[in-house]
């Protein structure tokens, strides 16, 4: 099924049942595409405004990106679920089964993968949001703050459910690979979303 299809309640009630899917992954992404999408609402409510005329063409270019970022997260949701189908099934292997720890080790990588792809797509988000925050509409400071604010959870959500992966890959040298990237993406934009909320917060206050 697709969780992005069904309706805000029932998706946070299958997110508080005991199935294993949608978790933590697809939680942060749909965390990301809310942000994102609150950023480009900064975009909605500055095109057309003759204040905003000299920087028109580019925030039409940054909605687009964000249109792009948004659609990015909602096929993120599902596909979190879908990643995390194999390492289920690979949990349920008998240890004393000669094929498991290959098998385990597999789905550990694909398990990985799309986590990564959500925190790699919070920081283009995080980038575009802080294009917004900086020459959208003052009007609609504050929600390119929270955009900022949700996109850094998203990210930061995402990156647990890497580190929880690679914690039990045999293959320690890719594990670590996989953690230096995600460590990357959290210092440069944790330290960027907290720069926007901070900016964003000296022009409320």
């Amino acid at each position: 099924m697709s969780f992005v299809k069904i309706d805000a309640t029932e998706f946070v009630k299958k997110l508080a049942s005991s199935d294993a899917v949608p978790g933590g992954g697809g939680a942060s992404a749909l965390v990301g595409a809310i942000g994102t999408a609150l950023g480009n609402m900064v975009g909605s409510l500055t095109v057309g405004k003759k204040k905003y005329a000299d920087v028109e063409e580019e925030i039409i270019a940054l909605k687009e990106k964000s249109d792009s970022l948004q659609a990015e997260f909602l096929k993120l949701v599902d596909e979190d679920a879908v990643a995390f189908e194999p390492l289920s099934k690979a949990y349920g292997i008998p240890k004393d089964d000669p094929n498991r720890e290959k098998i385990m080790e597999d789905a550990l990588r694909v398990a990985t993968a799309t986590p990564m792809d959500i925190m790699r797509a919070c920081g283009k988000a995080i980038d575009v949001i802080k294009e917004f925050a900086a020459k959208g509409s003052t009007l609609a400071i504050s929600d390119a703050g929270v955009g900022a604010v949700f996109c850094k959870a998203a990210l930061k959500g995402a990156s647990l459910n890497v580190f929880i992966n690679t914690k039990y890959m045999a293959d320690k040298d890719y594990a670590s690979k996989v953690e230096k990237e995600a460590d990357g993406l959290l210092d440069k934009y944790c330290a960027l979303a907290d720069e926007i909320f901070g900016a964003v917060v000296a022009k409320l206050r």
